[in-house]
């Protein structure tokens, strides 16, 4: 009887030198998936390049949260990120080593697979057949393993020594934070985690042919928010750099004509921030008690003047 549906098969029963007995059509087990004649093959192949790139990509995910969160949750406020950043990496580390030595073959660190022949081999759900239309016969399984499933311990020892390690680091080192705010990253973890759970689960092979394209608009957009940021900055030492000018001049202006002497420049520059622009304004007085006066001027307000002005005057008589 032929198996009906893409991905159920016959499991081998019993084999020796002439004969291979296969049981009835139906799931195949974990580490196994159908081939062209509908037979349970076990994966003995390698991953291929693409593979481990797909692999280092979800491993990637929780470190980069990691950083972003205690980076974000610690910044400048304790010198503590660095450490916690140092006990993430180790963190991501060693559950990807210990992911590597449970997987199949046990022990080592390598893992054998199946070849991923489409995208259906991710939604193996959605492809158990009903013969009569009734009875569904449920032939899910892993053809893409271990792809699937051994993200899903990875994040599992992710979160454990998360756990174990995080709190008593925090607790010791991050004392220049309030008691609520040291645990702040690991609270964001608890939440990333089922999150990339749920994605892992339901976008598994959508992220697999679409993870490049998602690193490289990542990469782009990452790269412009950093280029406007630097941008911005740059504006700002420039505006900051005229007005030291700005300030040098009036100081050289004041002193050169004896208005005020550089002492008494400083510390009216100490008194009002806005002096050096005073100046320009075309009501100018040379009375000392005016110069900070430019919020009376602009609410046009009367000033208190030692000289009277014409009305169209060009300087102080």
């Amino acid at each position: 009887m032929a198996c009906l549906g893409l991905y159920c098969g016959k499991t081998l029963l019993f084999k020796n030198v002439s004969t291979e007995i296969y049981g009835e059509c139906g799931v195949c087990p974990r580490g196994q998936r159908t081939n062209a004649q509908k037979y349970c093959q076990p994966c003995t192949q390698s991953p291929e390049l693409y593979d481990w790139l797909y692999l280092g990509f979800m491993a990637m995910l929780p470190l980069v949260l990691h950083w972003f969160f205690i980076e974000w949750y610690s910044g400048k406020k304790s010198s503590s990120a660095l450490f916690q950043h140092i006990t993430a990496l180790f963190e991501c580390t060693m559950a990807a080593i210990i992911t590597l030595l449970v997987s199949d073959p046990v022990g080592v660190l390598y893992i054998r697979s199946c070849r991923v022949l489409k995208l259906s081999d991710w939604y193996t759900i959605l492809y158990n057949p009903s013969p009569d239309y009734v009875t569904t016969v449920h032939c899910t399984h892993e053809p893409v393993y271990p792809l699937y499933t051994i993200v899903f311990i990875y994040y599992t020892f992710c979160l454990v020594l998360m756990m174990l390690l995080r709190p008593l680091l925090v607790k010791k080192i991050a004392c220049g934070l309030g008691k609520s705010d040291r645990f702040k990253s690991i609270y964001a973890a608890l939440c990333f985690f089922p999150i990339l759970t749920v994605l892992q689960a339901v976008g598994g092979g959508l992220l697999y042919y679409a993870f490049p394209y998602i690193i490289l608009v990542l990469s782009l957009v990452t790269l412009a928010v950093y280029v406007s940021a630097s941008e911005i900055e740059n504006c700002y030492d420039l505006l900051v750099r005229k007005k030291r000018l700005v300030v040098l001049f009036s100081h050289w202006l004041l002193h050169d004509y004896g208005i005020i002497s550089i002492s008494r420049v400083d510390k009216l520059e100490q008194d009002c921030p806005f002096w050096h622009w005073y100046p320009h304004q075309p009501f100018f007085t040379c009375s000392l008690q005016n110069l900070p006066n430019l919020h009376g001027y602009s609410q046009k307000e009367p000033m208190d003047t030692e000289c009277k002005m014409p009305k169209n005057p060009k300087k102080c008589s």
